[in-house]
């Protein structure tokens, strides 16, 4: 989990950029010196090219000509942003002036800034006078964080608490629950908490994703497939596909490690990832489904390897396997003349010699897969077959000796191989 003191203050550092941003900087119509306007100009492109020390420098030059707090304010906004908290300090406690609109604002500058420099029992002190007079969430969640700071986690716990009931708020939410959680030892209400939220708020502000974190850390796999169902399905709806499909690669191995029925269900219901359809069908040996499937894919996509994939399928699922034969074989030839596939070169190599179509054929196709991984007791099994069918019965011996001496003859094909081929004269 990252610190939780670095996620609790860096959002007060960027409290004031959207409310005075670049674009709404209130003036009235008239300019109180004749370059007004050329220094608001400069300061904004200043901000575009990324220079925030000269930009707040006119800034501070158009306050200190008008007297207009809204360029003060973007003063110790890009101050606080390059981290210059003391002269956030000095010139927010300066022009402090209860007769402006603007008090709140600069005295909340002024806490902050006490609270970034560690003066911590004065930045309480004016959090507390702030809270008095303007109550409301952001100065509650001010509090709460130099209650944090000071890891006085009981108090710190009432204000946050105080600042989500004033203004619901998943960024204030998360906070309370990292206090609750790591600092309080109340995980069961932390985790309450994050589940009514996202019932009835969603999303939104991260919670998903904190309560994620808790249900992972306390192995809740049910927990964690429900938050990772709500977050996908927000994002889908959203047309967030980037953060969609992040949630879903999450969501799908959960499924998977819980029970694969269930993954499987969730793509058939969704459609969202074919191939992984695939992959669980051929995981739970569903070879019916998995060659519909296949079928599917083959149609959409063209992709020849799945027509070899299809031939596999299509043999293993038929209860007359001659029946199929002969489509099986030519499905196979088709893939082949484009890939170059050590499995399909064997699985076809072996139809050839087993069905006796073409044993040779059979054979050299073999050899190719052999070519390729020459220590694949199936591909030398099946070598060893062809062999054995062309009645070269010392090789065919010699090769299915290596099998039974790497395997056995437990498996009832190997076993029957074994001994016709001792048979053979």
């Amino acid at each position: 989990m990252p610190s939780y003191k670095t996620l609790v203050i860096i959002i007060l550092s960027l409290f004031f950029v959207s409310c005075v941003g670049n674009n709404n900087l209130q003036r009235k119509d008239i300019k109180l010196f004749e370059a007004e306007d050329q220094y608001i100009l400069f300061a904004l492109e200043y901000e575009k090219n990324r220079d925030f020390y000269k930009a707040r420098q006119v800034y501070f030059e158009l306050f200190d000509k008008t007297n207009r707090y809204e360029y003060l304010l973007r003063f110790l906004t890009i101050s606080m942003q390059l981290s210059r908290f003391e002269d956030v300090k000095e010139y927010s406690y300066k022009y402090l002036d209860e007769d402006t609109p603007y008090y709140e604002d600069v005295l909340r500058f002024y806490a902050i800034s006490l609270l970034k420099l560690g003066e911590l029992d004065e930045a309480l002190k004016v959090s507390l006078q702030l809270l008095e007079k303007f109550n409301n969430s952001d100065n509650y969640e001010l509090t709460a964080n130099v209650y944090f700071e000071k890891e006085q986690y009981k108090q710190a716990e009432e204000y946050f608490e105080s600042a989500y009931i004033s203004n619901v708020s998943g960024d204030t939410l998360t906070n309370l629950v990292d206090v609750l959680y790591s600092y309080l030892n109340k995980k069961e209400k932390a985790i309450s908490y994050l589940e009514t939220h996202i019932r009835l708020y969603g999303c939104q502000g991260g919670v998903c994703t904190k309560l994620f974190s808790f249900y992972s850390e306390q192995k809740n796999i049910d927990g964690i497939i429900s938050v990772l169902k709500k977050s996908y399905f927000e994002n889908k709806a959203k047309g967030d596909l980037f953060s969609m499909n992040r949630t879903y690669k999450y969501l799908i191995a959960y499924l998977e490690q819980k029970n694969i029925d269930e993954a499987i269900r969730f793509l058939e219901e969704n459609r969202v990832d074919d191939f992984k359809l695939l992959t669980l069908y051929q995981k739970k040996d569903d070879k019916k489904n998995a060659l519909k499937l296949l079928k599917e894919l083959y149609k959409s996509t063209g992709n020849i390897d799945l027509l070899a994939q299809i031939a596999i399928f299509e043999f293993e699922v038929a209860k007359d396997k001659r029946k199929v034969l002969k489509e099986v074989i030519e499905n196979f030839e088709s893939a082949l003349m484009i890939l170059d596939n050590h499995i399909y070169q064997n699985y076809l190599g072996y139809l050839l010699i087993d069905y006796e179509v073409d044993i040779k054929k059979g054979v050299l196709l073999i050899e190719k897969a052999l070519k390729k991984a020459p220590n694949n007791v199936a591909y030398i099994d099946s070598y060893a077959w062809g062999l054995y069918k062309e009645k070269r019965c010392k090789e065919a011996y010699i090769q299915m000796k290596k099998v039974v001496d790497a395997i056995g003859v437990d498996e009832p094909e190997i076993k029957m191989h074994w001994n016709k081929i001792k048979e053979c004269k």
